[in-house]
């Protein structure tokens, strides 16, 4: 039995008195189970130049054996507002950007590589996104900081499962439909620090800052 099997029969059975009770609990606050067609389906992205697929990122962030590679992507609001966020794949380390020109390619590129260069070297090694727009810059955010960057297949998300899991917890602070240009950056790092100090099974129950912490030790 496939976990969407699972997740079927539980909306099912919450369409009758329970329905609002038990959709209430849920994190995303949806009453209905949208499928995976639903969930992949055209996102309007274009065709970017001189893209390096993920099926040429190297071993070592496959297998999450070395801390560095990262995950990013953009958690979208009301009209064209948005925040830039950045997961490290080895800790579950978790960076939110402000977007305060917008999330145009230019804009997009200046923030993320003033993000990016405030780590060590050894921390900095590839982003891994999809292939939305506001990445258009990539070969020259990959210049000025040595980071590479690959792209997912389209309507592909599970090949950023770590990034798309960790906006599903994000959205309990930033909610779609809200507008996220009033938030400014350090509203952001409280709501990354939150989601960094909270234990994660997958990391043995340390946190996201614990393990990133000792990260910044191991390769320093």
């Amino acid at each position: 039995m496939s976990h969407e099997t699972i997740y079927q029969s539980i909306f099912v059975q919450g369409r009758g008195a329970l329905r609002h009770e038990l959709h209430v609990c849920l994190r995303s606050g949806r009453a209905m189970r949208r499928n995976k067609k639903w969930v992949t389906s055209g996102h309007g992205m274009g065709k970017i130049r001189d893209m390096v697929m993920i099926t040429e990122r190297p071993a070592e962030a496959d297998d999450r054996a070395v801390p560095g590679h990262w995950e990013g992507d953009l958690s979208k609001g009301k009209g064209f507002t948005s925040v830039g966020t950045l997961v490290e794949r080895k800790t579950r380390y978790l960076m939110l950007i402000r977007l305060p020109k917008g999330h145009g390619a230019e804009a997009f590129r200046d923030a993320l590589t003033k993000w990016i260069i405030t780590l060590p070297a050894q921390l900095r090694r590839s982003i891994t996104y999809d292939q939305g727009p506001e990445m258009s810059e990539h070969v020259r955010f990959s210049v000025d900081t040595g980071v590479e960057v690959y792209f997912c297949d389209p309507k592909s998300p599970w090949q950023r499962g770590t990034n798309e899991n960790t906006n599903g917890l994000l959205r309990q602070y930033l909610p779609k439909r809200s507008d996220l240009s009033i938030y400014n950056q350090r509203q952001l790092d409280a709501i990354a620090k939150s989601l960094n100090t909270r234990p994660r099974k997958t990391l043995g129950f340390m946190t996201p800052c614990e393990a990133f912490a000792e990260a910044v030790a191991t390769t320093a």
